[in-house]
């Protein structure tokens, strides 16, 4: 007799406990919620790529980034983001290539890799690739390292969880135009040098 730490001491399909909080998004048993962001949602209309920010397999989150391994699977200084080949030709974009993911939250640069491996419809950018504005300071600045928080959603899995609502952005991938900007983020900081009298 191996009780769980449930009231009934068993599995509970449904929770009068959490039914209790009467919150709408969690009313005390299993349903399906529509994401805020998905290909099924109208906004797909205008960014029609579902991003997909795995863990990256080149470092420990966001730690290591500087390390050699980790730059060395680097597209021109850039955190890879794997596409379809037919979503890349569908807009211009070739192995290798600077590519602009964006949305209405932020936008970033990273370096395209191309792959049947990511269904069409899907862009593939790992997490931890670290945040280097172009303008810092400058609320919705470039992020040209190709970090995905800037594309992300801001909001709980629920008013009762409040973890983080991974999986759940919308972009367009274009190529990017223009004159690269240099990633800094890995420079150490100016200094100003004290006069000493």
């Amino acid at each position: 007799d191996n009780p769980l730490s449930t009231p009934s001491g068993k599995i509970e399909i449904y929770s009068s406990k959490i039914a209790g909080f009467g919150y709408e998004d969690c009313p005390g048993h299993p349903i399906w919620q529509e994401p805020a962001e998905w290909l099924g949602a109208q906004k797909a209309d205008k960014y029609p790529l579902h991003l997909i920010t795995n863990q990256p397999q080149t470092r420990l989150h966001s730690q290591y980034d500087n390390g050699g391994y980790s730059q060395d699977h680097k597209i021109k200084d850039r955190e890879p983001a794997t596409i379809n080949p037919q979503d890349a030709a569908d807009r211009g974009i070739a192995h290798g290539d600077i590519v602009r993911l964006f949305n209405d939250r932020g936008a970033c640069l990273a370096g395209a890799q191309l792959s049947d491996d990511v269904m069409r419809g899907v862009v593939q950018l790992s997490t931890g690739a670290w945040y280097d504005p172009l303008n810092p300071g400058e609320s919705g600045s470039l992020d040209v390292h190709g970090n995905p928080n800037v594309l992300t959603l801001d909001k709980g899995t629920s008013k009762l969880a409040q973890g983080p609502s991974a999986m759940t952005a919308l972009v367009e991938v274009e190529p990017y135009i223009g004159d690269l900007p240099p990633v800094k983020v890995f420079m150490p900081p100016e200094v100003i040098p004290e006069e000493i009298h």
